[in-house]
């Protein structure tokens, strides 16, 4: 299916409007001025001056109006990204993209989100703020975050510190975890979303293929139809971009808790600063409720420990 975008200016927008009067539809997502659906074409205006195409007479429609806008992001290797070839016009489909957050981070979860993007609602996710979540501030994907969650059919996973802890202590490493909660995170997008299917999935690659799907040689049930695996998935397809996003605010939704149940503002990585608040818990609170809140085999423990 087509899907073209026009940015237009505000006299024109009007024109449009007035011109598919009689095609119009209600729509109510947020950011959308205007819809109007013919035989062949969905049309979508937003209050940005984007106005999309989508169908078969998309090109037909679109050239009434002006110079066709590229929407698409930049291919893989132009931003030096590794892993799977992609198919050609891969950000202008329907994929279920996922990440993850919290792995470099001794206070803080695991976060990991699997999220649905139709082709659909591409322009949409856009015009909700969503880019490589690398470019957003936290504040503006806390804003975001809602919005987002209410347009895309999502799962979020947050796996907390003292429950990471009995993983890695069975043997677990962080590459399994990780890959276990992708799998599942992927696993209740697909439900949700049933009888609807992604034309891709695609995964923000911490693992070849073989190893990732050799951490998942014990789980009953994977999602293995049509994956890629590629790094900088994010500035590759607006799902795994949007997904980032979740992924973070919910790690920073659990950071506020523990930052509320320490009375510190806890540092985000794994930092001297990092350390030296580590110590400090420590002494008021004990080893048990430190442990209970960090990711234990981290070496800030042991710098922790001296700074004590």
């Amino acid at each position: 299916m087509s899907n073209i975008v026009l940015s237009i200016s505000t006299n024109l927008q009007k024109e449009v409007m007035t011109y598919y009067a009689s095609y119009f539809i209600e729509r109510k997502a947020p950011g959308v001025i205007f819809a109007a659906k013919l035989p062949d074409t969905a049309i979508t205006m937003y209050k940005s001056g984007k106005l999309m195409f989508q169908g078969g007479g998309a090109e037909r429609e679109a050239a009434r109006w002006g110079t066709v806008e590229k929407t698409t992001t930049q291919p893989a290797s132009s931003i030096g990204a590794k892993g799977d070839i992609l198919p050609d016009h891969f950000a202008t489909m329907s994929v279920l993209g996922s990440d993850e957050t919290g792995t470099g981070d001794y206070f803080g979860p695991v976060t990991v989100a699997a999220v649905y993007v139709p082709s659909s609602k591409i322009e949409l996710i856009h015009e909700l703020g969503v880019k490589d979540s690398k470019m957003l501030t936290d504040d503006y994907m806390r804003k975001i975050a809602p919005d987002l969650r209410a347009a895309c059919v999502h799962s979020v996973l947050v796996l907390r510190n003292e429950k990471y802890n009995n993983l890695q202590a069975k043997g677990y490493s962080q590459g399994k975890i990780k890959a276990m909660m992708h799998n599942k995170a992927l696993q209740n997008t697909l439900v949700k979303m049933a009888p609807e299917k992604p034309a891709f999935i695609l995964i923000d690659q911490f693992a070849q293929r073989g190893v990732y799907y050799n951490y998942l040689k014990n789980e009953r049930e994977l999602v293995q139809e049509n994956v890629y695996f590629s790094t900088k998935a994010e500035q590759l397809h607006v799902a795994v971009a949007t997904a980032s996003i979740l992924a973070r605010a919910a790690f920073l939704k659990e950071m506020d808790r523990l930052s509320e149940m320490t009375g510190l503002d806890l540092k985000k990585g794994a930092s001297s600063k990092v350390d030296q608040q580590a110590a400090q818990i420590w002494k008021k609170q004990g080893e048990e409720f430190l442990r209970s809140i960090t990711k234990w085999h981290f070496a800030n423990t042991e710098k922790a420990r001296k700074f004590k």
